[in-house]
């Protein structure tokens, strides 16, 4: 790391360690809400500290969301450094230690973990690469058609799959291919271009496609949103995305090449290992998709694999160290930090602050999906829902006439699925950070689909929400 880095992360730690600060000492009554409380004043302080930190990133995102959780621990809770005493009525109410760990256990992150366990079992014993292989070869060699093609398994893998290692196996698959087309052919472009692009808006599709929708989740159970029926409108959107998209790659990048092959080698493997890894991986998604016949929630029945992979020995010691712990604590940090908003009570003061009753439901839905594209475009889409989605959950019983298009519910679902759409830089998502590090991508490239891709996205997600609140969906 050279010098200049070195002095410009520091920079990054003091902004991101004096900003909180100065907001504790600034006398509570200068904050434009009435009758705030000391809890609530150390919570506005862990806000900004949490925007500042998954923002500039002086420590990794992942660091950042386990701080959280401490300082919740040391500062807002009923074991805390700063117990409530002598401050009276105005010192707000305290957090329960137990109920703020228990988010590293929380039921969204268990179903993450299951969702993890599939997507290693799967790549250890091929069934992804195979998968890929017997679908694409149905897509011929027509290049908008394999281009179709790519599209449609990146998407399938990403609602089951981490979209990281959903890119990175597909891209691995793609670069040897891309020697087949010619100096100044923008299809190659199109076709880097497409995985990432496939990969973020797959996620959409199910509940364990990316933590975003995990997070979601925490927000709309009252709504008893089980796996099935998140994906009765999670899979038409991303149909609908994806052909979009591909539309729009064939536009922009059309392709001079007239055939094109891709190479998969391999076959499904037959040892008993693999066969029970097929079988778990079935019956898994089949609990998943009919929950409503035999009962068990998605969350129970996210640890059927852990327990099948681990006693049979399909997961061993050794595969545990390769699971994305980092994205386990990501989303357990977010939502501790809407468990302190929610629970101290400041998210339901902050909106009472907000004249949003002045303003159309819609023009709500709107903005706040709005706001989550933009931020998901410059930040982490994780890290952005941790932000503004505890926020928006307190609005259901804020503004007249919510309650008549969804509640903040539909508010929530909504901007999480904006916030997947957001994808026109390189730092927007990993995917798109792993297409750019082929270096046969430009920035403007990617800049131009990626927001034309979110300003119609935006546009279907509106739609979706007035559908969803027609047929009363979340009721």
């Amino acid at each position: 790391m050279n010098t200049t880095s070195k002095k410009t992360d520091r920079i990054k730690l003091s902004i991101a360690i004096i900003t909180p600060v100065i907001i504790l000492l600034i006398p509570k009554t200068w904050f434009p809400i009435q009758n705030l409380t000391v809890i609530e004043h150390r919570v506005i302080a862990l806000f900004v500290f949490a925007a500042i930190f998954w923002i500039l990133e002086p420590v990794p995102i992942y660091a950042t969301s386990i701080l959280i959780i401490v300082l919740e621990l040391v500062f807002l809770s009923d074991s805390s450094l700063y117990p409530a005493r002598g401050e009276g009525e105005n010192f707000g109410v305290v957090m329960s230690h137990k109920e703020i760990m228990s988010t590293l256990a929380s039921p969204v992150i268990l179903l993450f973990l299951g969702g993890f366990f599939l997507a290693m079992a799967a790549t250890k014993y091929r069934l992804d690469q195979n998968i890929a292989r017997v679908l694409l070869h149905r897509f011929g060699e027509n290049p908008k058609w394999v281009l179709l093609g790519l599209m449609i398994i990146t998407s399938f893998f990403s609602m089951f799959m981490s979209n990281t290692a959903t890119t990175a196996m597909m891209l691995s698959i793609l670069i040897p291919v891309l020697k087949i087309f010619p100096a100044g052919d923008k299809a190659k472009t199109a076709f880097i271009l497409s995985i990432p692009i496939a990969a973020n808006i797959g996620g959409i599709g199910t509940p364990i496609g990316t933590p975003p929708n995990a997070i979601a989740l925490k927000y709309i159970t009252g709504a008893t949103m089980t796996f099935g029926k998140w994906m009765s409108f999670g899979v038409p959107f991303v149909i609908v995305m994806l052909i979009l998209s591909w539309v729009l790659l064939l536009i922009f990048f059309p392709a001079k090449t007239k055939t094109i092959r891709l190479s998969i080698t391999g076959t499904f493997l037959t040892t008993p290992k693999a066969i029970l890894v097929y079988i778990t991986f079935i019956v898994t998604i089949f609990l998943w998709l009919f929950d409503f016949i035999h009962g068990m929630n998605a969350y129970v029945v996210a640890m059927i694999p852990v327990g099948v992979f681990l006693s049979l020995g399909i997961i061993n010691k050794e595969d545990l160290k390769n699971i994305s712990w980092d994205v386990l604590w990501l989303v357990s940090g977010g939502i501790a930090l809407g468990l302190a908003l929610e629970k101290t009570g400041l998210a339901q003061h902050v909106i009472e602050s907000i004249p949003f009753e002045s303003f159309s439901p819609y023009v709500v839905i709107l903005a706040a999906a709005s706001i989550g594209l933009v931020m998901a475009n410059f930040m982490s889409n994780t890290a952005t829902a941790n932000l503004i989605l505890p926020l928006l959950a307190s609005l259901g019983t804020t503004v007249a006439g919510l309650e008549n298009v969804g509640g903040s519910q539909l508010i929530v679902l909504g901007t999480t699925i904006a916030i997947s759409l957001g994808m026109s830089l390189p730092i927007s998502t990993p995917p798109n950070a792993l297409a750019h590090a082929t270096g046969e991508i430009y920035t403007n490239d990617m800049s131009k689909i990626g927001v034309m891709i979110g300003l119609i996205g935006l546009i279907f997600v509106i739609i979706l929400m007035i559908i969803l609140q027609y047929i009363n969906f979340l009721t």
